[in-house]
């Protein structure tokens, strides 16, 4: 069974942190790829996430597995390997250590994920973390969640195995912004709210920004029917998670 240290052992070589100029700590968003691997566009979002003042940590769950992103797209984007709830506890070991960098203010994080990084960072929120053995992890309890501010979840993978999938109650209470393409071909407008009614049902608040977009609408180079690239609502998700990140600073 892994720990959280070992865990950050193996990620910590493969994440990109970029901070804004001056002295820290910096509230900081870690931000969490979907099964595509990291895209340029997340670096869209880093920098964008500094402009508004604050550090990102981008975070490379298949580099630190030595996965190719081509291998991702046939075995992860397929769910045959590294399912929200395996790679959650990427998400608490980096919630654990990355507040330990001296330029990442531990009290100021916000959790940011793209369709399967979202679903990810949901099923982590989902679970108790009170008891040995959870996500994998022996030491689950030792990660304090009290720092996380927000998150930010971009289509979010919501279909089977999802934790959030029936809307069962999250553990504990969350400011939310979801990002719903009505155009999503791996879920339903509906089925993104029910999902979304954990958050509420746990004592939570939801923003939702629903779009006539495709799933990954905001990667550059996606032309296709079930995938595309639409420029100017990129443009305008990159301003919403600017304001949000602002506004997360703020509560």
């Amino acid at each position: 069974m892994d720990s959280l240290a070992s865990r950050w052992r193996r990620l910590l070589p493969h994440i990109e942190h970029l901070t804004p100029e001056g002295k820290g700590p910096f509230p900081t968003v870690l931000i969490f790829h979907g099964c595509g691997g990291v895209r340029d566009h997340l670096r869209w979002y880093a920098r964008a996430a500094v402009e508004a003042g604050w550090g990102a940590l981008i975070v490379d769950s298949f580099a630190a597995r030595g996965w190719s992103k081509s291998f991702a797209k046939h075995l992860v984007c397929t769910g045959l390997l590294l399912r929200g709830r395996a790679r959650a506890a990427d998400v608490l070991a980096a919630v654990r250590f990355a507040g330990s960098m001296p330029a990442i203010d531990p009290t100021r994080l916000v959790l940011a994920g793209w369709s399967h990084g979202a679903w990810s960072i949901m099923d982590m929120l989902a679970q108790p973390l009170t008891h040995r053995g959870e996500l994998g992890l022996r030491d689950a309890p030792a990660a304090s969640l009290a720092g996380i501010r927000a998150g930010f979840f971009a289509y979010p993978y919501v279909g089977v195995a999802s934790a959030s999938r029936g809307g069962k109650p999250w553990p504990r209470a969350l400011r939310v912004f979801s990002v719903v393409p009505r155009r999503d071909h791996l879920a339903s407008v509906r089925r993104h709210m029910r999902a979304l009614a954990s958050v509420v049902s746990g004592g939570g608040e939801v923003e939702v920004w629903s779009v006539d977009a495709t799933h990954a609408f905001d990667e550059p180079g996606l032309k296709g029917r079930v995938l595309a690239y639409d420029e100017n609502l990129g443009v305008e998700a990159l301003q919403r998670f600017q304001g949000f990140l602002r506004s997360a600073d703020r509560a």
